[in-house]
């Protein structure tokens, strides 16, 4: 079942690994978890993503995965580095951003706006387990 392109409505599933076309900004709009995934494969993964205003995603490290961040809606603040203590990068980013986390790299995205945060995030390979749905962060 491939999703509907009605309007308002989607079928947030995962996808994968089968072939796929959808509206990735319109899927991300109307994603209202943390975290779903949309498509699973061998080599690598998308999750579409909602951060509340003022909360984050959390410090952390993919040791072997590459990571691109894009920035559906709303503004945020990246922060990169090589150690925990040590994020040297720092950008303010907003809709149409993407931000390319390569393995090995501490980063944080930080909610700074009014509303939430609609994001999509690729992992190369796949990060999370072949349908995860996280409501929230927690």
């Amino acid at each position: 079942m491939a999703p509907n392109d009605r309007q308002n409505f989607f079928i947030f599933t995962d996808y994968g690994s089968e072939p796929l076309a959808v509206n990735v900004a319109r899927a991300a709009t109307l994603n209202t978890n943390y975290r779903t995934t949309l498509w699973t494969g061998s080599h690598l993964q998308m999750t579409l993503m909602q951060i509340n205003s003022g909360e984050d995603i959390g410090l952390e490290v993919h040791t072997d995965t590459d990571q691109y961040i894009m920035v559906i809606d709303g503004t945020a603040v990246v922060a990169m580095g090589r150690t925990r203590d040590n994020l040297n990068y720092q950008k303010t980013v907003q809709c149409g951003y993407g931000i390319f986390v390569p393995a090995g790299t501490w980063h944080n995205l930080i909610n700074i706006g009014t509303k939430p945060l609609k994001l999509t995030s690729v992992y190369a390979p796949p990060e999370h387990p072949h349908g995860t749905v996280q409501p929230t962060k927690d």
